[in-house]
């Protein structure tokens, strides 16, 4: 695992666009796993300027989305699908058939988890997978838990998840209860994988990632068990 600490989170966006970046430049039709949340955001804006200067190309890309609320229209501005338009895809020469979010209009959750799960196992796997962390050291919605399920999947939101994210809707109730979600073993199946964490409100979860052991109580420790992973935090959630 690699560790590199920034001072700023311009300076993690920039070092992290340019992780995504190599990859895309040693295999333009990469895979690229994205995620979404304020976290990346930065990330996205390094990777467009890059697109514009014509650093990077993104016309043989293809993304596969970590997650995506459960039951939401991809029309909602509150949806992943929409996040990922705005602050990527709609910024850059990107062929919008080729990204993958899961569909959260889908009638059937457990149908739409089980074919988003084939999709990405047909593809191999994410060249890159980007991932943020949660307080709790959740991966996408992979919560702490007695057990962990493997394979994309429906999940219930905790009423920690929900309260996190309530700002972004008109209410509490307008939250989605559910959401699709890559597994832990999904996400292992990446080949190479980037862990982006900023703030204090990150050292707790951080540490236990860098403790170096697995428990299925930090989902994010599972990353102990890949063998090519990228830390980039700043100095706040390093140091706390």
């Amino acid at each position: 695992m690699e560790l590199i600490v920034c001072k700023t989170y311009e300076e993690v966006s920039q070092v992290s666009a340019k992780v995504v970046a190599e990859v895309m430049k040693a295999k333009p039709n990469a895979v690229l796993g994205l995620a979404t949340g304020s976290t990346p955001e930065g990330m996205y804006a390094e990777l467009v300027k890059m697109n514009k200067a014509g650093e990077i190309d993104f016309s043989d890309i293809t993304t596969v989305n970590l997650d995506e609320y459960y039951p939401i229209s991809p029309e909602n501005d509150q949806s992943y699908r929409y996040f990922m338009n705005k602050n990527l895809f709609d910024h850059v020469n990107i062929d919008k058939s080729r990204t993958n979010v899961p569909n959260g209009a889908a009638p059937d959750g457990e149908a739409e988890a089980k074919r988003y799960e084939a999709f990405v196992r047909s593809l191999g796997g994410a060249d890159i997978q980007v991932l943020g962390i949660g307080r709790n050291g959740h991966i996408a919605f992979n919560e702490p838990d007695e057990e962990l399920v493997p394979e994309t999947h429906v999940t219930g939101l905790t009423e920690d998840t929900i309260d996190a994210n309530a700002r972004f809707f008109a209410s509490a109730a307008d939250v989605p209860t559910k959401a699709l979600t890559m597994g832990m073993g999904t996400i292992l199946s990446a080949k190479k994988i980037i862990i982006i964490a900023t703030g204090a409100g990150k050292h707790a979860a951080l540490s236990q990632l860098l403790k170096g052991t697995v428990t299925t109580k930090c989902p994010a420790s599972f990353l102990n068990l890949h063998n090519n992973v990228v830390v980039v935090c700043d100095e706040a959630a390093y140091n706390g």
